[in-house]
């Protein structure tokens, strides 16, 4: 096992010691390129000045036309203020690019999303929804991204109140349907009902609130339900937690136990546990594991090293275990939801991303894993399955056309047409 940890790390490792060099050889990930000919520079005649004063005025007249004239219904604005980078904390706006430009490599590669890094100089919660109001009408959709809690929730709540266009926080809602879509093939495997089963939830940040919410919209009860953050289990004595709006709601509803403690009193006889903390190893004992439900289910997501190591979890008696890392099986990958949740959102010209969308698309995740045979080591698909984008950005279109909020109505089949055209054509050129 020792030996099979030392292999692990070395391949973790390389990609770190890569890093840096290819960074640096290639000056980030991303340009811009050209989608129009050039055959000579008399083109510019069209595609500059002065042809194109003609759209302009077109879309002056009509401001829907800006759609079928520009590309502003591929674009996406990758908005961070630097403030949770990954597992690195507050680095600051020029520190985060190098992740919103991975972003904007994902959303290109596996959704033919136009997507831009918008790294603001600002903290100031005002400040930033100005700002992306501001720049609003550059962009189809806007993406939050690594934006500390609570206020990201606030900004999250007012950009959807305020912009009519998609606005999403991947850390919230993409984070909590690809938690979904795994647990939901999980516990097909293990036999049990996400009705009956209770879920201990290690970590109270924007992700784990949102996988609280969205399991629970798809048949989790609220009291089988235990959250914990740093000071111990949420309950209805934690009066620490008034100042915090989403604390506290949770500390209302969940935990029907009234449970106190720590990790180990929140794990015990769960059926599921799903953490979303600090860095391991050693967060989560193995023993802990021992005290769960018979075939456990355990979800280690922190990155880059899980809350416990998969065999460790296994040991302890974890029927499935599950991971955000790729060298692991069952890896909880956020890149299995962005880039087709907008795709879809995108193509039906939606005008937001509602709960409904995000539970089809997770719905989406799921079954398309079933049908390709659910495992133990195999309850969601890997990044290089580009069947399931195709199906879980059709299922997002038409969930926004069926809740009356797309602009652009689509039968199933005109929209998987042209789904697929933007995914499986654009992944086939990288090759």
């Amino acid at each position: 096992m020792q030996e099979d940890l030392r292999k692990s790390l070395e391949a973790a490792n390389k990609a770190n010691e890569l890093a840096l060099e290819y960074h640096s050889r290639y000056n980030g990930k991303i340009e811009i390129g050209l989608k129009v000919p050039v055959r000579g520079y008399g083109d510019f005649a069209i595609w500059y000045t002065p042809g194109v004063a003609e759209p302009c005025r077109a879309i002056k007249d009509s401001r829907e036309r800006v759609y079928e004239y520009t590309g502003k219904g591929n674009f996406v604005a990758i908005v961070t203020d630097g403030t949770r980078v990954l597992g690195l904390g507050d680095v600051g706006a020029e520190a985060a690019l190098p992740v919103m430009e991975g972003k904007a490599l994902l959303f290109k590669y596996l959704g033919d999303v136009d997507a831009f890094p918008i790294c603001l100089a600002t903290k100031d919660v005002d400040e930033i929804i100005n700002v992306v109001k501001w720049i609003a009408p550059t962009f189809g959709g806007i993406n939050l991204e690594d934006i500390a809690s609570p206020k990201c929730y606030y900004l999250l709540e007012r950009l959807k109140e305020e912009l009519t266009m998609p606005v999403w926080h991947d850390d919230q809602q993409g984070t909590a349907l690809v938690i979904l879509g795994g647990l939901i093939n999980a516990l097909n495997v293990v036999g049990k009902s996400l009705e009956e089963v209770t879920i201990s939830l290690i970590g109270a940040g924007a992700a784990n609130m949102s996988v609280a919410k969205y399991v629970h919209k798809a048949g989790a009860k609220w009291g089988n339900m235990i959250m914990l953050d740093s000071k111990g289990i949420l309950n209805t004595e934690r009066v620490d937690v008034k100042g915090d709006r989403n604390k506290w709601e949770i500390s209302q509803k969940t935990n029907k136990e009234g449970r106190k403690g720590g990790i180990k009193e929140a794990m015990r006889d769960t059926d599921v546990c799903i953490a979303l903390s600090t860095p391991g190893p050693g967060i989560i004992k193995k023993e802990w594991v021992a005290d769960m439900a018979d075939d456990a289910i355990v979800f280690a997501c922190a990155n880059p090293v899980p809350e416990i190591w998969p065999w460790e979890a296994e040991e302890g008696g974890a029927k499935i275990v599950a991971t955000g890392r790729s060298d692991f099986k069952n890896q909880i990958n956020n890149s299995l939801g962005f880039p087709a949740v907008f795709r879809g959102a995108l193509d039906v010209r939606a005008t937001c991303i509602t709960d409904e969308m995000c539970l089809e698309a997770a719905y989406a995740i799921a079954n398309y894993t079933e049908e390709k045979g659910i495992s133990e080591d195999f309850i969601i698909p890997r990044m290089e399955e580009r069947e399931m984008y195709v199906c879980e950005a059709v299922a997002v279109g038409m969930k926004a056309i069926a809740q009356g909020v797309a602009k652009k109505k689509m039968s199933m089949e005109e929209l998987e047409e042209a789904v697929r055209k933007r995914i499986v054509s654009k992944i086939a050129k990288t090759f």
